[in-house]
């Protein structure tokens, strides 16, 4: 009789590639489940934009929320905006960016983008995935809006990609996805994420309050040092967080570059190694049957040592995910998506401009940029991929949604009828890119064997 495989001893350390690889498993698995949701909750949103109760959608996120003390007028304190665009996009999706920044830099410490050979592809990739849409949307707007100013910020549109509809759409086609095309599309889009936050914090700040930045600074400088200093008291970096949020709002740069940073800032390692970590619980073991203080010193021990034996980060983004996947995203959505359609909307420059350079820029970009590393020796293509899955992954790049509604949002913020046109050019384009990046992964990715 066969002897049933051993389980596994849950005081021995994780093995190396379990602990490498586990942060990716919980990423994707998050992610195909939230862009679900995030589907759901954007055709909900133009349902009822377009719906009789329009208004009464409308209004609602024009809601007023905020924070008051005292008399602002006689120095006083006073935050606060629009429930969709002041809580949403500037409050929670500080938290996103947050996470965005995590996922940066899981990417470059221990991912993809760790070695450069390996970074070369998906790094290039991006890079043409955000020039040529950039160039098309600016050569269509010149085309058919003679250079208009306004409609000319919306450049920075098209070059996003969302991470939560392309993992979701991967999860539907299956196992036919090769692994290597799944590490290269999510590294691009984290890429993309880099590319999309600076451009967001060089061409789409306001003016700029010194003051407030030097703040923000002294902020960041007070968060490395409590870092440095081994402070692990949640509370402590929230207060800080909070500062560092307030200074950067003030400051004119937009306040979910706050977020990235502050992700950017978190510690990649853990504090107690896997040695000490076995040594502690081997010594519960034997500790923890007596009674007394002794027994609760032990198990307060084994509480610090396992919550210590996972890095901060790892344990903010195992955290922080499923709230964003699943509520900031989604709520998102619904404030954002919302748009009342109109036929003459479809065909105007900015609408054509966003969707051409989504569906169209974004796999010539990917495409082109890559095979150009590959030629010139700086990459190579992964494994069981060739160009044909690489041009079906572009155009999956071209589902851009999340990001480019918020970079839509701060290019138009002071063109209400651009803003919608930017949206219907963004739902456009990223629908048109998902139907036809399936349908080329599906034409030449070989089906997998039942065996």
């Amino acid at each position: 009789m066969a002897k049933k495989p051993a389980k596994p001893n849950p005081l021995l350390p994780n093995p190396p590639l379990r602990r490498w690889t586990r942060p990716l498993q919980n990423f994707l698995e998050i992610e195909s489940a939230s862009g679900v949701v995030l589907l759901v909750c954007t055709v909900i949103a133009l349902v009822l934009a377009n719906s009789s109760m329009a208004e009464a959608f409308h209004n609602f996120w024009h809601t007023y929320v905020g924070v008051q003390i005292g008399d602002p007028e006689k120095n006083g304190f006073k935050l606060g905006g629009d429930l969709g665009h002041f809580f949403i996009n500037d409050v929670l999706m500080t938290i996103f960016f947050f996470v965005v920044g995590l996922e940066i830099k899981r990417e470059v410490v221990a991912g993809e983008l760790r070695d450069p050979k390996k970074a070369a592809l998906p790094v290039a990739a991006a890079i043409g995935g955000m020039l040529v849409p950039a160039g098309i949307y600016a050569g269509l707007i010149t085309l058919l809006a003679h250079e208009d100013p306004a409609s000319m910020r919306g450049w920075g549109v098209p070059m996003a990609t969302d991470i939560a509809f392309v993992v979701g759409v991967m999860a539907l086609l299956g196992s036919r996805i090769p692994f290597g095309l799944k590490i290269m599309l999510l590294s691009l889009a984290i890429a993309d994420d880099i590319g999309a936050v600076i451009v967001i914090a060089v061409f789409y700040s306001g003016g700029l309050e010194w003051s407030m930045i030097g703040l923000a600074t002294l902020g960041f400088g007070v968060t490395y040092g409590l870092n440095r200093a081994g402070v692990r008291s949640v509370p402590v970096y929230v207060v800080v967080g909070a500062f560092i949020w307030l200074a950067v709002y003030k400051s004119g740069i937009h306040p979910t570059i706050a977020g990235v940073l502050l992700g950017l800032l978190t510690p990649a390692s853990a504090w107690i190694g896997d040695k000490t970590l076995l040594d502690v619980f081997q010594d519960a073991i034997k500790q923890v049957p007596g009674e007394g203080p002794e027994r609760y010193d032990t198990l307060k021990a084994v509480e610090f040592t396992a919550r210590e034996g996972v890095s901060p980060l790892e344990r903010l983004e195992v955290g922080l995910h499923p709230w964003v996947g699943f509520l900031i995203m989604p709520l998102f959505a619904l404030s954002n998506a919302g748009v009342h359609v109109e036929v003459s909307e479809l065909t105007s420059p900015v609408a054509i401009a966003v969707a051409m350079g989504l569906f169209l820029g974004k796999p010539i970009g990917v495409l082109l940029f890559s095979y150009l590393a590959v030629r010139a020796g700086l990459a190579r293509l992964p494994n069981s991929v060739n160009w044909a899955a690489v041009a079906g992954g572009g155009c999956l790049a071209g589902i851009g949604f999340t990001m480019s509604l918020f970079v839509a949002g701060l290019a138009f913020k002071d063109h209400p009828l651009l803003l919608t046109e930017g949206k219907i050019g963004t739902l456009t384009g990223s629908v048109l890119s998902a139907i036809v990046g399936i349908v080329v992964l599906l034409l030449v990715l070989p089906k997998k064997s039942k065996d």
